[in-house]
């Protein structure tokens, strides 16, 4: 074994094992037993871990290497998935954050058996649990596995072809992650993802600037410039009509799936249920809004640079170029650092999604319709026991997402229509629309799901961007909802009631910090609007 080599893997250790020392240290005097301190970390995450939490849920290696990757080819109009985030996290902040804290919610689906009736929340949960197992997982793993593959040489290390080599870190991966999930709950999920946040921001923005500072002669900005005028057209934000991510998205099916991302998706707004307070709540959510501000000049701009150094050597292999510009800028004893980073990306993502499938299987289908009466050491029990089944399920299904035409994130973006927008759909109808009967709920829900599948995978031809299909969609369930309410009226008159569950005081900065978070996303395109 090389120098080069040992000084890599003591690195990635050292921060690797750090992580898991601290949670150790942490979770020693939390109580694991109960369905509140399992599923909800007890109820006493703070606004700082739930924006660390909620930044690396999202962010994994399928943004690391996957939209640098997309990046690469298609340059800054992907920034749309992540500066319009801000705005979805503002209207989760004020809005439903609120309301679930209120109703004192462990799961999303808890909302829609109280709005419309159990079999409606049966049939979301069920959806939501295939969709992760199926999509959201396997992705995460893969990338990651091409990301430490990458970096590390794991194939060459072990004497194996590189397909065994992603293989076998699929499976480290994987069980490093359902460790954190199966013994630590929420909460140790939610510490570590704090630590690897501020590991992602740190090593993450290292490689822009070490990258500009080498094609600028040890000037960032001069290096950013030499960037700009190689490529102009890579900076710009509005695309054309058959592009990867036309401008007009932003006023179509892209607000929808941000408001349910960010609002309604059991494995993100989980850390803000979990929160001991609404203050801390809001405090979170918004702090995590400019996080997803900054985070493009990691996951975005990279990709832009790769541009300027390969030109359209990896337009086939887009999603392997990320990490050459991570090989060609970092010095050898941050590589292992960087390594790290990425596993504490994917192991946020991973362990996470776990986390909540456990809640969701164990909350929503366990209790509610095998063991009513079932204690919460028990149904702990049975969330450890989903969350290692779904995990080994993940592992065999990682290598099926490989060469994905468009890349693996805009790969991941197309499966999620699948399931994103119906439910959001009957959510969003379920708070605003006291007309929508459980019957009508239903229908939406299956049509919804049938519709997208059908106009993706069966009729091609249509040339409608994927994201214009959310948005008709969408206004098809409404339609669709208000149509089967007529001969189904709605009979139940619920009414959202304070459980008593937290303190609902509101961050006294929510509204300053909302309207700053909005004026700045409109500024960036703003500043990016260019025609070139």
């Amino acid at each position: 074994m090389n120098t080069n080599l040992i000084i890599i893997l003591t690195s990635f250790v050292l921060f690797t094992g750090g992580v898991a020392f601290f949670t150790w240290y942490s979770l020693r005097k939390t109580n694991l037993a109960s369905t509140d301190g399992y599923f909800l970390g007890g109820r006493s995450l703070s606004g700082m871990v739930i924006a660390g939490s909620m930044l690396l849920t999202n962010i994994s290696s399928e943004h690391l290497i996957g939209m640098n990757g997309n990046s690469y080819v298609n340059g800054f109009i992907v920034i749309a998935w992540e500066v319009t985030s801000s705005i979805a996290l503002v209207i989760a902040a004020i809005f439903f954050v609120p309301k679930y804290l209120k109703m004192g919610l462990t799961t999303i689906p808890q909302f829609l058996e109280n709005r419309f009736d159990g079999v409606t929340r049966t049939m979301v949960a069920a959806i939501l649990i295939f969709s992760f197992v199926v999509t959201l997982l396997p992705i995460v793993l893969y990338s990651g596995a091409i990301g430490i593959e990458s970096l590390f040489g794991v194939s060459e290390i072990l004497g194996v072809d590189k397909t065994e080599g992603l293989w076998v870190t699929v499976v480290i991966i994987g069980t490093i992650g359902s460790i954190y999930a199966i013994f630590g709950g929420l909460k140790a999920v939610a510490l570590s993802d704090t630590i690897n946040g501020f590991g992602l921001l740190l090593g993450g923005l290292l490689i822009p600037i070490l990258a500009l500072m080498a094609i600028g002669d040890n000037n960032v900005v001069d290096g950013l410039v030499k960037v700009y005028n190689y490529a102009p057209e890579k900076f710009n934000v509005v695309g054309a009509r058959d592009s990867v991510l036309p401008i007009e998205v932003l006023f179509t099916g892209l607000i929808i799936n941000q408001l349910y991302f960010w609002g309604m998706n059991q494995t993100i707004i989980q850390r803000a249920l979990g929160a001991k307070n609404l203050k801390e709540a809001q405090k979170g959510l918004l702090i995590t809004g400019l996080f997803k501000i900054l985070i493009p000049l990691v996951i975005v701009l990279p990709g832009v640079i790769c541009y300027y150094y390969f030109q359209d050597t990896y337009f086939d292999q887009q999603d392997t170029v990320y990490p050459q510009l991570v090989k060609k800028v970092l010095p050898v004893w941050l590589i292992g650092f960087f390594a790290a980073v990425i596993m504490g990306a994917v192991l946020s993502t991973f362990n996470s999604v776990l986390n909540s499938v456990a809640t969701l299987f164990s909350v929503d289908i366990y209790k509610k319709h095998i063991a009513k009466n079932v204690s919460d050491i028990k149904l702990v029990r049975i969330g450890k026991v989903t969350s290692a089944i779904l995990a080994i399920t993940a592992i065999f299904a990682a290598p099926m997402v490989a060469n994905a035409s468009d890349g693996l994130y805009q790969l991941l973006q197309e499966l999620n229509g699948i399931f994103f927008i119906p439910i959001a759909s009957i959510l969003l109808a379920g708070f605003f629309m006291k007309k929508i009967s459980a019957m009508g709920a239903k229908v939406a829900l299956i049509f919804g799901l049938c519709f997208y599948v059908f106009m993706t995978w069966g009729y091609t031809s249509h040339g409608i961007h994927f994201v214009h299909l959310w948005g008709i969609e969408f206004l098809l369930n409404v339609a669709i909802m208000y149509s089967v309410s007529y001969f189904y009226p709605n009979q139940n008159m619920y009414e959202i009631t304070d459980v008593g569950a937290v303190n609902l005081k509101s961050w006294k900065y929510t509204i300053p910090m909302s309207i700053g978070l909005c004026a700045i996303t409109i500024i960036i395109y703003a500043l990016l609007w260019n025609n070139n």
